[in-house]
């Protein structure tokens, strides 16, 4: 009988699929990547999820991130996340947390059954804390380096944090992995050389933030507010899903 994923049970066969209903994926960020990754994972046939993020929608998401409109502004990330899923797969699993992963909060986001952990944080900080925790849980994990103040989505790879060249964040990456022992990580990242953002006074966030009522983590703290579009960040959280799904189907979900 035809169901939802039979397309893709076309190309991967009853069992992958199986795998995959099976499979619980936690992705860390749901923004510009991480709303990408998620509806990837979902039409992938993916059935369970922990989605994990503290902010809410701002009129400024609009641009890039798919749970993004103007009837979702204000409403928590990750809840309207969740619906999306739910539209895709109502027989789906999915947990919410709305909350910031730090090293302070790792023990109440982190969890041992998680088949597959995606990093698609955009603080060095927290990046760093759940590579080092997946890993020490030999939990696969794969990482978004940045996608902003990129034009080109043609440019992204697959590879590992030491093969990176030219991305800002990989180099910071690279050298603070390499302190703390970890010998390999798989990222996504672009070879596009990054751009320089033409902020104006009509739309620079530092002296007209519209971030949401709540928001606890206002972009007026950043030094620089990246620009965007559309078109670059989706591409690599759809370029992630695929590994994610790749790597689960082969049988990889403990390294």
């Amino acid at each position: 009988m035809l169901h939802r994923f039979s397309r893709t049970e076309l190309l991967i066969g009853p069992q992958s699929l199986a795998m995959l209903t099976q499979s619980k994926v936690a992705v860390f960020g749901i923004g510009g990547v991480g709303t990408y990754v998620v509806e990837g994972l979902a039409r992938s046939g993916v059935g369970k999820f922990v989605l994990v993020d503290d902010d809410c929608i701002c009129l400024t998401n609009i641009n890039r991130q798919l749970h993004a409109t103007s009837k979702t502004v204000g409403r928590p990330k990750v809840e309207v996340m969740r619906e999306r899923i739910y539209d895709i797969n109502p027989q789906a699993e999915v947990t919410v947390l709305q909350q910031f992963y730090m090293p302070d909060t790792a023990d109440e986001l982190l969890a041992d059954d998680y088949d597959y952990i995606v990093d698609a944080i955009d603080t060095v900080t927290g990046k760093l804390d759940l590579v080092v925790k997946a890993k020490a849980r030999h939990i696969p994990v794969i990482s978004s380096m940045g996608a902003g103040n990129k034009l080109d989505p043609t440019r992204f790879e697959v590879t590992d944090i030491y093969q990176t060249s030219v991305c800002p964040l990989a180099k910071v990456m690279r050298k603070e992995l390499r302190k703390r022992g970890v010998e390999s990580l798989k990222v996504v990242y672009s070879r596009e050389e990054p751009l320089k953002p033409v902020e104006t006074a009509g739309s620079s966030c530092a002296t007209g933030c519209i971030c949401p009522s709540g928001t606890t983590r206002k972009c007026t703290v950043r030094n620089q507010i990246p620009g965007s579009i559309a078109f670059v960040p989706a591409v690599a959280g759809l370029i992630i899903a695929g590994e994610v799904v790749k790597d689960l189907i082969a049988g990889e979900k403990r390294q």
